[in-house]
């Protein structure tokens, strides 16, 4: 017990010289912040709430509750165990990755997204997959087709709805919307080739409203497609009806 008596006088000493420079410190700046604060109309409530948060972060720093990290700032523990545990997990992807003998049938995105989608949505995709890319126009005013000089009237109008058998045909622009969202179609400004489903599509009830809305207005053929995820999503997910043929949707 006397060995130790020195040490335990030295670290008495340095706490009581660090509070005693803190407390001096702490004076002078408090002084000078509410001199700096009546000058300029600030509410005394900012000031107190500043004085209390830098009370805090000193009894940190003096009694060892939290170590700054080399900005001075104090570490966030549930930053670093996020960060730990993000590092982790692409440390076992990569390991993997590595892995010769690692079999990944389907990607891991798959069950979730099956989660995010409505079931008309399983229709579009069905339909995308068996039939291919579907026809679309965009309906704009004037009669020739520059589209700096004219007017968007309608948007991406398809038969996608019809075609797959939606139950909740006015939707379709949402489903759409959310199956790009989720990287499984894209909307091509190119038209296909068969300008046949381009006629059919034209004569719809849906483009002639459209186009009457302006005294001139014409079509503007766009397409939309599957994309490479999406065709390998619906292959992997979405099972094929027996004798499956255009038209049909039956689930």
């Amino acid at each position: 017990m006397r060995d130790s008596a020195p040490g335990m006088l030295r670290i008495a000493a340095t706490a009581w010289r660090n509070t005693a420079q803190w407390t001096v410190g702490a004076s002078m700046r408090t002084g000078s912040r509410m001199l700096r604060a009546t000058l300029s109309g600030e509410p005394p409530t900012e000031l107190l709430r500043d004085a209390g948060a830098e009370i805090r972060a000193a009894g940190e720093r003096l009694f060892g509750e939290s170590e700054p990290d080399r900005d001075g700032s104090a570490a966030n523990p549930d930053m670093v165990g996020g960060d730990a545990s993000l590092r982790e997990r692409g440390a076992e992807l990569l390991r993997r990755s590595a892995d010769v003998d690692f079999a990944d049938a389907t990607h891991p995105a798959y069950e979730r997204i099956l989660g995010e989608l409505a079931p008309d949505e399983g229709r579009i995709l069905r339909l995308l997959a068996q039939q291919g890319p579907q026809p679309a126009v965009d309906v704009r005013s004037g009669w020739l087709p520059l589209e700096i000089s004219s007017e968007l009237l309608a948007l991406g109008l398809s038969m996608i709805g019809a075609e797959a058998g939606c139950r909740y045909p006015d939707r379709v622009h949402a489903y759409l919307n959310n199956l790009n969202r989720l990287g499984l179609v894209w909307f091509s400004r190119e038209a296909l080739r068969d300008p046949t489903s381009y006629q059919v599509l034209e004569a719809q009830p849906e483009v002639a409203e459209a186009m009457e809305k302006a005294r001139r207005a014409h079509t503007v053929r766009r397409s939309i497609h599957l994309t490479p995820f999406g065709e390998d999503f619906c292959e992997m997910c979405l099972p094929a009806p027996v004798g499956s043929a255009r038209g049909r949707t039956d689930l």
